[in-house]
Formats: C-alpha cells, structure tokens, sequence
C-alpha cells in the first residue's frame, strides 16, 4: 500500500474503481463532498488537498455501505426534488424525477392565486405535497401516510422548508383525511407487483416494501384510492394517480368503472405512461 497522502483526486478514483458501477464516480464525490461538507465544486477546485484522516475514515465507511448497495440518497440522508432539499430515511421512498411529471400536471390544474384544497395521499417524504406547497402559497394542503415515521419526515422537510400551509395526518389512503372536500388529490401509492424481481435487485431492495409494493398485480393500492377519493373530492375535481409504466390502460379502466370523466394518461420525461388524471362527476346536492 502507497504511503503517498490520499487526496481528494486519489480518494475518488479509488473509490469510482471500487464501486464499479455507472454512476460510481458520482457516488463517490456526493459521498466525499458530503464527508468534507462541501458542495462538489470544491473536489474540482480542489482535487490534491489532503482531506483529513477522520474525514477519510468516514468517507471510507460510507464507500462500503455503498459498495453493498445501500442508496446514495439515504447515505447522504437527503434528495433534491423540484428544486428542494428533502431530507430522507428508510422510512420513506427515494423521491424520483418521474414524480414530478405528477407535481407539473398537479400545478397545470390550480391557478397560481388559487386558495383551493389539495390533498396528497401516501406523502412518504412529504415530496409531491412539499412541491404544490411551495408553489401555491394560498392553498390548503393535505398529507396522509400510515407510517408514522414518514409523517415525522415530512412534517421535518416542511418545518426546514419553512411550510406552514401544509397539514399531516396519520392513516390510510382517504380514511385519515379530514372532513373537508378537496379540489385535487394526487398520489404516488405503491405499485409493484409482489413478486416483481425488481424489488429483489438495487437500491430499491433498501426502500419500504410497503411504499413500492401492492397485490399480486401491483393495483391493491390505486383501486383502493380510486374507490375512496371520489367521495372526497368536489363536484369536477381531479384525482391524479402516479403508476408504473405498463399500468396506463388498467389505471384508466379502474377511474372510469369508479365514475370519474375525462380521464386521461400522461408520459412522464421519458415518454412513459406515468400519470392518469380523471375528474369527479358533479353530485345532485352535494355540500
């Protein structure tokens, strides 16, 4: 072994060679800049400083953390998504870039001075709702998970976000929301087949099996949410549903056999099915 002092331009590509994997060298300087508590730029500006030996130490262990497949993300203990720093555990799932296809469509749907009432169902790390939250200061937003320790999370994000128009509420689907009417529901329920192999392989084999995983076909989750939501929201308001990416035409089938209108289906980035959109009927006397 070199007696050579490791710097930072060794450190990362001994570690990019130990990972061995696409994004290894990323990995590497996330994990590393995390270590230094700096932002990546300064591995670039400064690639032969020493990094101290407790910092190497660190880095080291985190490096074989990785190296057995545990998530950058959670490594780190944090995610950017839609521009905000969300703070993640394995409480919650690792929010995805698809899932802001479903922010967008959400945004396309409330005016920016709207003071309407939306609701996020299975908030995890708080992401989707966060987003809307951000972007629609006036609106009403609320967020339910039947895990507690991913509401603790949430509400932590919302607090370091400085969010105060959001509300958290422990319970399953609709069953935890308040008695009120909302003007949209979004959602990112689980939606993987039990036996899917893919829940075997990666980092998804360290997220919350609960949170990725429904039925034998992967539709427990969005049939349950299409059956309960209805009832929650106001005459023409909207139901978006995130899914997987074969799962357009079954998702369309169970909102319109669930009474919604001008249902539709909407590609995420990468031209995926990843969205289902469907309007609630007007009810005669509803409140």
């Amino acid at each position: 072994m070199s007696d050579e002092p490791a710097t930072i331009r060794m450190l990362i590509a001994e570690a990019a060679a130990q990972l061995g994997t696409d994004s290894s060298r990323l990995d590497a300087e996330l994990l590393l800049a995390c270590c230094l508590d700096k932002n990546r730029s300064y591995l670039y500006a400064w690639p032969d400083q020493v990094p101290p030996a407790p910092v190497q130490v660190r880095f080291r262990a985190l490096l074989a953390r990785r190296a057995a497949g545990e998530p950058v993300a959670y490594l780190l203990g944090q995610r950017e998504f839609w521009s905000l720093p969300l703070g993640v555990t394995p409480a919650t799932l690792i929010p995805r870039p698809e899932t802001e296809t479903l922010v967008a469509l959400a945004l396309q749907r409330i005016p920016a001075d709207a003071d309407a009432c939306i609701a996020d169902l299975g908030t995890g790390s708080g992401a989707i709702a966060l987003a809307i939250a951000r972007e629609r200061p006036r609106c009403r937003i609320d967020a339910t998970d039947i895990s507690v320790d991913a509401l603790a999370v949430a509400a932590a994000n919302a607090q370091h976000l400085g969010l105060s128009n959001i509300h958290f509420h422990a319970g399953d689907w609709c069953a935890a929301l308040p008695d009120i009417r909302f003007d949209l529901i979004a959602s990112n329920p689980p939606y993987i087949a039990e036996d899917d192999i893919h829940l075997t392989l990666g980092d998804v084999r360290f997220e919350p099996r609960r949170a990725l995983a429904a039925g034998a076909c992967g539709l427990d989750a969005l049939q349950a949410i299409a059956r309960c939501a209805g009832a929650h929201l106001r005459p023409q308001g909207w139901l978006l549903l995130e899914h997987g990416y074969e799962q357009s035409e079954a998702v369309t089938r169970l909102l319109q056999s669930n009474g919604y209108g001008e249902v539709c289906d909407y590609p995420d980035t990468a031209g995926l099915g990843r969205v289902t959109a469907g309007r609630s009927p007007a009810r005669t006397g509803y409140p």
